[in-house]
């Protein structure tokens, strides 16, 4: 087995393939497997796992799961949970609710900033999604002409830092590791020392959370990692025995320089996190 990217997205969230085009790409980009982690929903895994079966794809079901550590956004990557798991399904929908809720604030601010965006323009780019996200309104801008890719969208008006963002309901981390894990599911910290998050998660903490056997693994092979970060984080993992994946964070024309397959994930690595799901009664 070869080709394994466990960090992809589709519609259901913010990527720009349907879950079946993000599988047919895959198929294309020569992938074996996949998995689908779209933010704070599983509504996506009934399509890409038929999808894949056609094309001869492995899907893994996957959520990225909005987190919050101390007011700073951590995003956890979670792996063959019981779809079925009320506890875990219910705080998922408490997150997508917080994403929906800053909807208007955000708009106005668009607004008082000179850069109107209608909301049956931001809706028509949220389309069925259940998981209203930044990359919508980044979009939207596009489409307006008001920058000139999401890239831009962020770095100008929608990063945390920036005059439009709007703090919404996230998970606690901890809390989060321990409902994943009670659903049957395997954890990822996701692009942990990328963007703003390294001095929320040093080294120590993450090893921490590995030796309680809440934290699985550490998302290494990332392209928000430099390789002077994937070697520190590498060590860091191999020194805690975290299980260590690679994978795109895919988000189709929605986000560059993340082509499937730029980076991946050992076999071996996955016949684990596959070991450590069926052992806690979940589905891979």
């Amino acid at each position: 087995m070869s080709g394994i990217d466990l960090h992809t997205h589709s519609t259901v969230s913010d990527g720009t393939d349907s879950p079946s085009e993000l599988v047919a790409n895959a198929a294309a980009s020569g992938l074996d497997v996949i998995g689908l982690c779209d933010h704070d929903t599983i509504d996506g895994w009934d399509e890409a796992l038929t999808a894949g079966e056609a094309a001869g794809v492995r899907v893994l079901r996957g959520i990225e799961m909005s987190c919050d550590l101390k007011g700073v956004s951590i995003h956890l990557l979670a792996y063959g949970t019981r779809a079925q798991d009320a506890e875990l399904a219910a705080e998922l929908a408490r997150n997508r609710a917080g994403r929906s809720e800053r909807v208007p604030t955000m708009l106005a601010r668009l607004a008082e900033h000179g850069l109107p965006v209608p909301e049956e323009v931001l809706y028509r780019h949220v389309g069925d999604s259940p998981s209203v996200g930044r990359p919508h309104f980044a979009d939207a801008m596009v489409e307006l002409g008001y920058v000139a890719d999401r890239r831009q969208a962020f770095d100008q008006w929608l990063a945390d830092d920036q005059p439009i963002y709007v703090a919404r309901y996230s998970t606690d981390l901890e809390t989060a590791l321990d409902l994943v894990r009670a659903a049957g599911g395997a954890t990822v910290i996701a692009h942990p020392w990328g963007r703003s998050s390294r001095a929320s998660l040093p080294t120590r903490y993450l090893a921490s959370l590995v030796a309680s056997r809440r934290l699985d693994g550490i998302e290494v092979d990332h392209n928000d990692h430099d390789d002077q970060t994937r070697a520190e984080l590498r060590a860091l993992a191999t020194t805690a025995y975290a299980l260590i994946t690679g994978s795109s964070d895919y988000h189709g024309a929605g986000k560059q320089d993340h082509d499937l397959g730029c980076n991946t994930t050992s076999p071996e690595v996955l016949a684990e996190l596959e070991r450590r799901v069926h052992a806690r009664g979940g589905l891979l």
